[in-house]
């Protein structure tokens, strides 16, 4: 016989976390929580005289408290975001002495007694206290007892609220995003209208929304800052306690009314003030910022009608896009990256390096967007140095992409060249072409959201391509693409590149995209430039292990013996070329120069090593063979298949390699 569950084991259900009981000690505890929460809401209705309801909150006494707390609380509401909004961007984004004090500021309201801030109020803005008899002489101001008293009250206990939901929105914002715009030629204000506000809209909502019920009711600090006054100061709260006293029926009624205002305003914010930064960029739907409706995942809509800022104060943002012109760069970096940048118009440098070199730190350095690293620079006749990063005329592409999750494709390519003051319309078509000429052209009207890794990140280049820029930077911009997509975009970026007058900088760790995109190539290792050389010579002689190894390379370092190379590792390596006793320098070794034996061989080869297979992976129409050993380095091998076939290969197993002496390069380090 099948037993229903009763409502209490539906209840404990719910209760128990997923693969655990919930404990009796803990759910027990958690329930008359509840209980003590839900007991008194439960006695408020219990109490509600429902047929005299409509009375009770039609009285000329209570629509006169009603349009007062609406009146105060819009008023609150509108002080909260005019002062509260940029207090919390500055705790969220900027650091400075004091902090924390600030910060606590914000909080006291939120934990002083309301009543204590009303006599705070008092003692600082009435007519006795320490601003408010200049605010009477000056300006004719009297704050207590008048209804603007009771909007500073509300406002001093609510804004907290507004303040401490924003900035954890603001602080859980990625900086890329900002510093992506910026970087596109829009000033700050503009990054901080058009990106910022957009993208934290949800959670400006809900801290407006809970900073509104709480001005809306507002109590202590209102009757001990600004008095009761039928009219003037008497509120909603303040007519429930005086109800109270004569019509006790009423209260009830009134305060029915301030709980479902209450439980709507919460149940409407679902969890939103709790949630992070990444919930509020999804939800997040907002109308173009340039006065665009955004149409969402189709060729849908057309635009609304747009209200663009007016083309002096766009064409003080920043420089006109670069449309023609040579830039020629010079640089001189300092900080964790010490090196020099010299540059001829059309030059594309790939950026190369292991880990923790200062690539990303090199081109934020450029941009003027780390204290880590300054750059001196210069693009063309013009120094930029002491220039904001949206007047240098710079475009990043960083490794996320950073689009704005609030734009469609087509509205985030057009974004750097409306910054720059471009029609609408013809911002618009050159972004379509952009879009078009990248292979997403039929993505235009897909927020990010709707797009593949690689699509975004084609995108991402577009939007950067667009801007028309002096100084083009590339963090590594086709690692999200596939084999083919990576072709076919490295083929359209190499084909703008060659016409670009400016110089582009590409971290990549990809020695494809180096050798075909790159001028030349510049190694960095812990933030100085240990090669800059054109790709051939790079590629023929590395300086650096890891550029060695990136290129395919057996790359081992050592000290020069005689005819021989003594390897860090206690081996020694036979060369054909001798080098001063004591030089250091590093061994390059073809893979395909390696050979593979199951027997010692015997004959010309001077380098023969014992060793086990410990990898094979294929690499093209070849199998490279990882060979660990006890007397040398790793080594990797290149072999045909047909021989991996005949020698037996696999892991684990034992063999033999050799290589010549001939076939070993030196590179002085």
């Amino acid at each position: 016989m099948t037993r229903l569950p009763t409502p209490a084991a539906r209840l404990a259900g719910r209760l128990r976390a997923p693969g655990a009981r919930t404990p009796v000690a803990l759910a027990a505890p958690a329930l008359l929580a509840v209980a003590f929460l839900l007991l008194p809401l439960i006695g408020i209705l219990s109490r509600t005289s429902w047929g005299d309801i409509g009375t009770h909150l039609t009285t000329p006494g209570v629509l006169e408290a009603l349009r007062l707390s609406l009146l105060v609380s819009f008023w609150a509401l509108g002080l909260s975001l005019l002062l509260g909004v940029p207090l919390a961007w500055l705790l969220a984004r900027v650091e400075f002495p004091g902090k924390a004090l600030v910060r606590s500021l914000v909080l006291l309201p939120m934990v002083l007694p309301p009543t204590v801030g009303g006599v705070a109020l008092l003692l600082g803005f009435g007519r006795r206290g320490v601003l408010g008899p200049w605010l009477e002489n000056t300006f004719g101001i009297v704050l207590p007892f008048h209804t603007s008293g009771a909007v500073v009250a509300a406002t001093f206990v609510a804004m907290p609220f507004l303040v401490i939901s924003l900035e954890g929105t603001l602080a859980g914002l990625r900086l890329s995003y900002e510093e992506t715009a910026a970087s596109l030629g829009a000033s700050p204000v503009r990054v901080f209208c058009t990106v910022t506000l957009p993208m934290v809209a949800p959670g400006l909502v809900a801290g407006a929304a809970l900073t509104w019920a709480r001005a809306l009711g507002e109590f202590g600090a209102t009757i001990t800052f600004a008095g009761n006054l039928p009219g003037t100061t008497q509120t909603l709260p303040l007519q429930v306690y005086l109800l109270l006293q004569d019509s006790p029926e009423a209260a009830t009624s009134v305060s029915l009314l301030l709980l479902v205002i209450a439980m709507a305003v919460l149940i409407c914010l679902r969890g939103r003030w709790t949630g992070g930064a990444d919930r509020v960029g999804r939800a997040a739907r907002p109308a173009d910022t340039y006065g665009e409706a955004d149409t969402g995942t189709g060729g849908g809509a057309g635009p609304a009608p747009a209200q663009p800022a007016a083309p002096d104060a766009r064409r003080r943002d920043a420089p006109p896009p670069a449309a023609g012109g040579h830039w020629p760069l010079h640089a001189e970096v300092s900080g964790f990256n010490e090196l020099t940048l010299n540059a001829e118009p059309g030059t594309t440098i790939a950026v190369v390096g292991p880990n923790g070199a200062g690539k990303t730190t090199l081109l934020r350095a450029l941009l003027g967007l780390t204290p880590r690293a300054h750059a001196a620079l210069r693009l063309g006749d013009t120094d930029v140095t002491a220039l904001p990063p949206h007047r240098r005329g710079v475009a990043w592409v960083p490794q996320d992409g950073a689009l704005f999750p609030h734009l469609s494709a087509l509205t985030n390519t057009a974004y750097g060249l409306r910054a720059h003051g471009v029609p609408r319309a013809e911002a618009r078509r050159a972004a379509q072409q952009w879009l078009d000429r990248l292979g997403v052209g039929h993505l235009a009207h897909r927020r990010p959201d709707r797009l593949s890794g690689g699509q975004a990140q084609r995108v991402a280049l577009a939007r950067a391509l667009a801007a028309r820029p002096r100084l083009l930077l590339l963090d590594e911009p086709l690692a999200a693409l596939d084999q083919t997509t990576r072709a076919q975009v490295r083929h359209t970026l190499r084909g703008h590149l060659a016409g670009f007058g400016g110089v582009c900088l590409i971290v990549t760790h990809d020695p494809v995209e180096a050798v075909s995109l790159a001028d030349r190539v510049l190694v960095l290792e812990d933030g100085r430039a240990l090669q800059d050389a054109p790709p051939a010579e790079v590629t023929r002689r590395p300086r650096s292990p890891w550029v060695a190894r990136m290129l395919g390379r057996n790359a081992w370092p050592g000290t020069a013996d005689g005819d021989r190379l003594a390897l860090g590792g206690g081996g020694r390596l036979v060369v054909a070329d001798r080098l001063p006793d004591g030089a250091r320098a590093l061994a390059i070794i073809a893979p395909e120069a390696v050979s593979v034996h199951l027997d010692r061989p015997s004959g010309s080869p001077r380098n023969v090593w014992p060793g086990t297979v410990r990898e094979i992976t294929a690499a093209g129409s070849r199998l490279r063979v990882l060979v660990t050993s006890p007397e040398v380095p790793d080594l990797v091998a290149e072999i045909t298949p047909s021989a991996a076939l005949e020698l037996g290969l696999a892991d684990g197993v034992a063999v033999w390699t050799s290589v010549k002496a001939t076939e070993v390069s030196l590179v002085t380090l």
